[in-house]
Parts: C-alpha cells; sequence; structure tokens
C-alpha cells in the first residue's frame, strides 16, 4: 500500500473515531453527572463523613447545654443532612425555661440550638412554691427566696391561667419608678388586679388595657392626692378614696 493511500486511510479512521465520540459525548456527560449526583447523595446521606458528631448550645444561662441537649434528643451518627430540624426546635422549646428556640446545621457535622430563655418580670407562690412568671404569664422556674427586686404576684383560690397572663402584662407595662414602689400584685381576674404599694397604698388596675394610660394618670394623682385607694381601672375617670 502507497503511503498516500495509508495516510487516507488513517485520515479517514480518525473522522470515524471523531463522529463516534460526538455521538457518544452527551451520553458520557449524562452518566458523569449521574454518577456526581449518586456520589452526592450517598456522601450526603450514607457516608459517615456528614453525620452528627455532636450539638452545640448557646444562649443558656437557667438550664445547662446538657439539659437542652437531652430535651432536644438529636441522633448523632444520622445524616446531618436528615436530622428534622423543626421536631428538634419543638423539644427543645417544650422546655419551660425557653421561650424560642432556633435550630441550624452546621456543616459538616454538627447541629447548633441558638436557646432564648424567659425572663421573670414576678414572683407568685403556688401551692407553697415561690415560682418565676415571664411577661407573657408563664411560671416556668423555683425560687428558694423571692427575689427583691421582682414584684409579688398574690393570687386567689380560682385564679386561672389568663388572670395570671393578664398580671404579668400589668407587671411587665409598670415604668421603672412605678414598679419600684410595687410590694405585689393582687390577682383575682383578668379584670381585678390591684396593686399594693410599699408604703401600703393600694391602687385598683382593673385589667392590663391601657396600661401605660394608667401608669401616666397613677403618676399624677399619686402627686396630687392623698388617699389610701387609688382607682384607675378607668383612667379617664380616676377616682380616690381615704380607705
Amino acid at each position: 500500500m502507497s503511503d498516500p493511500d495509508l495516510r487516507t486511510r488513517r485520515r479517514f479512521a480518525r473522522r470515524q473515531w471523531a463522529r463516534r465520540w460526538l455521538n457518544w459525548k452527551p451520553v458520557l456527560a449524562v452518566v458523569l453527572v449521574l454518577a456526581a449526583i449518586v456520589g452526592g447523595l450517598w456522601l450526603v446521606y450514607f457516608s459517615s463523613f456528614l453525620s452528627v458528631q455532636g450539638v452545640d448550645v448557646r444562649g443558656t444561662h437557667l438550664l445547662s447545654a446538657q439539659q437542652v441537649r437531652q430535651a432536644a434528643a438529636v441522633p448523632e451518627g444520622d445524616a446531618l443532612a436528615s436530622v428534622d430540624l423543626d421536631r428538634v426546635r419543638a423539644r427543645v422549646e417544650a422546655l419551660a425555661a425557653v421561650r424560642s428556640a432556633d435550630v441550624s446545621r452546621e456543616w459538616p457535622d454538627r447541629v447548633r440550638i441558638d436557646v432564648s430563655e424567659r425572663v421573670a418580670v414576678a414572683v407568685v407562690e403556688i401551692a407553697g412554691q415561690l415560682r418565676g412568671m415571664d411577661e407573657d404569664g408563664v411560671v416556668f422556674r423555683d425560687y428558694a427566696q423571692p427575689p427583691p427586686a421582682l414584684p409579688r404576684v398574690q393570687t386567689g383560690t380560682d385564679t386561672g391561667s389568663d388572670a395570671l397572663r393578664e398580671a404579668a402584662l400589668v407587671v411587665g407595662s409598670l415604668p421603672a419608678d412605678l414598679a419600684a414602689k410595687v410590694d405585689h400584685v393582687e390577682v383575682e381576674t383578668v379584670d381585678e388586679i390591684t396593686l399594693a404599694l410599699r408604703d401600703g397604698r393600694t391602687v385598683r388596675w382593673g385589667s392590663s388595657a391601657d396600661s401605660d394610660l394608667k401608669a401616666e394618670v397613677l403618676a399624677k394623682l399619686l402627686v396630687a392626692r392623698k388617699a389610701q385607694t387609688y382607682d384607675v381601672s378607668v383612667p379617664g375617670n380616676p377616682t380616690t378614696s381615704p380607705n
């Protein structure tokens, strides 16, 4: 075979391989993409490289990090991507001292829980036990002795959770100068709330409605009139009485 014929056959062969490569190139690209997807799924959901190795807890003061971890019940060793963050958050928020929680993944192998704890605005005695109550009326912690900086809430035998919540709203709305004068808050129903001042005087507050206006009216009354009882339950028509 002459050299020109040989070169022609080689050029023909190269063109054939080029055509075959063009035909197979899309197929090979699809295979590589599928392999990458399968490999990625295996890495994320089935390999030990991205499995849960620990839980980081932040923002706790009343609770310990271990208490939060126990409540969260995050399964260590499971794939991080498969952890149900909403269920973990719900379990953490079921703790009485937790106001809210944010749960997130920290790649490659950890779950992070940011906790916002409740803050006591008053102390209420329930069944002989002093309990801390937050601004939503949620009772969430115990006290051996009442903190001097917190007003006490005294309840009647039939006081319900709605009345406690209303009392918490009243306490939370009191300006600092007025709160400092309050010895305790007496609660009967949602609209029968009374402030007992440290100097022995009482204030009939009513419900938590218009608390800012009631505080403003009361501040003026305490200066303008000497009385034993002040009634600001209707702040547009306040009254006083000598006893």
